[in-house]
């Protein structure tokens, strides 16, 4: 499953909230947001104090180690403390960017706001929706080849392995059945005590391979609704000439002939089609001890609409730049594949049931070399089980 949300805040300097200058830490989310504040004072001050109640105790905060300098000179700006239930021991708390709107700027009512305080201060901010975050990689020209089908991989900023796997098999075909293919990672902010390091590495990895996409959320589990709409804003806004793309994961095995020959049907539509493992009538997880939790203040009903799983759905490159269009008014929520749901829902798009559903799997079971012939996705276990299944499987016969 993925997760995430979306909400728009008002903050005060009255009662229980705070205005935390930093130019320390960027990010990301905001499920239950507590009555607390985070006190910076300037670019060299730490985190002085959180104040929070409630039933929920806060046992881990964002270390100081996870902001690394040259993202922080770029972002320059208000933050919000935003605290998400992880649904296990701890919670976990996020800073996400919060800018003021511009003069006589129309700020759209989509989620709940704060009640206002004695204030002289007013922020708003959609917490999922793109245009609050930007990219410190990018790469703007991908698409001057019109490529047929883009692959989107949301990766963590660490797992090298898995995107070095995917760029030796799957990733590396430019050309299936005629058609131009390109294959692009996405990731957010790192973190841990050597995240400037790491951002180092991430920066060479991306003048190496020219496949590397960064964008100011913090990096996590919660995050990827965050992290699959700016999958979309970007298809949306450097690559609309695509006919297709995908979101794939970088645990999946993906046939790319298999997937082709589908997307090449004469039966296939180029407009408003998304197809993959299709759920239906899927019941909200209320349980609060749940990494699936979503509370009834984010997400109402009680069954979700109609969506994609979120190992890997495909779909007519015209939907993404509607899909960021629909986040605007819909409130996200912490599930990032039934919030694009939420919002196909909201445009009026029915996900499609592929023409042979056995072709996307979740699990294959025991390795059989022929299974592997048939299907479009499978998730696998670990970056060097796809390098020897697809070896073995690309194999001579």
């Amino acid at each position: 499953m993925q997760t995430h949300q979306d909400m728009e805040v008002k903050l005060s300097n009255g009662y229980g909230w705070k205005r935390c200058s930093l130019a320390q830490d960027r990010a990301s989310h905001g499920c239950h947001i507590k009555k607390g504040f985070i006190l910076l004072l300037t670019l060299t001050f730490l985190l002085s104090a959180i104040n929070y109640f409630s039933d929920f105790s806060l046992k881990s905060t964002v270390p100081p180690h996870t902001l690394y300098k040259k993202v922080v000179n770029q972002i320059r700006s208000y933050y919000m403390v935003i605290e998400l239930p992880s649904g296990r021991d701890n919670q976990t708390i996020f800073l996400a960017p919060a800018p003021a709107p511009k003069a006589n700027q129309q700020v759209q009512q989509t989620a709940t706001q704060m009640p206002t305080q004695t204030t002289d201060i007013s922020l708003h901010y959609h917490i999922a929706h793109p245009s609050n975050y930007h990219f410190i990689l990018d790469e703007p020209d991908k698409c001057k080849q019109n490529p047929f089908l883009v692959l989107m991989v949301p990766v963590a900023p660490n797992e090298v392995a898995a995107r070095n796997a995917i760029r030796s098999t799957w990733g590396n075909e430019s050309t299936v059945q005629g058609k131009a293919v390109i294959t692009l990672f996405l990731v957010g902010l790192t973190g841990g005590s050597d995240s400037e390091k790491d951002q180092q590495q991430l920066e060479e990895e991306s003048r190496q391979h020219r496949d590397l996409l960064q964008s100011n959320f913090v990096d996590s589990y919660f995050n990827l609704t965050i992290k699959t709409m700016v999958i979309m804003d970007w298809l949306a806004t450097r690559c609309p000439q695509a006919t297709f793309s995908m979101k794939v994961d970088s645990d999946m095995y993906l046939n790319l002939e298999n997937l082709m020959t589908l997307l090449l049907a004469p039966d296939t539509p180029r407009q408003n089609y998304i197809t993959g493992v299709v759920m239906r009538n899927r019941s909200v997880v209320r349980n609060k001890n749940s990494k699936w939790y979503v509370s009834e203040e984010l997400y109402p009903e009680p069954n979700y609409p109609t969506y994609l799983l979120g190992m890997g759905y495909v779909f007519s490159n015209d939907l993404p730049e509607k899909i960021v269009e629909a986040s605007k008014v819909i409130k996200a929520f912490n599930i990032e594949d039934a919030y694009v749901g939420a919002c196909l829902k909201q445009l009026g798009v029915a996900p499609s049931s592929p023409p042979n559903p056995s072709q996307f799997k979740i699990y294959m079971g025991q390795y059989k070399r022929e299974d592997f012939f048939g299907v479009i996705t499978t998730i696998l276990g670990s970056p060097q089980q796809l390098i020897d299944i697809w070896k073995d499987v690309k194999r001579p016969t």
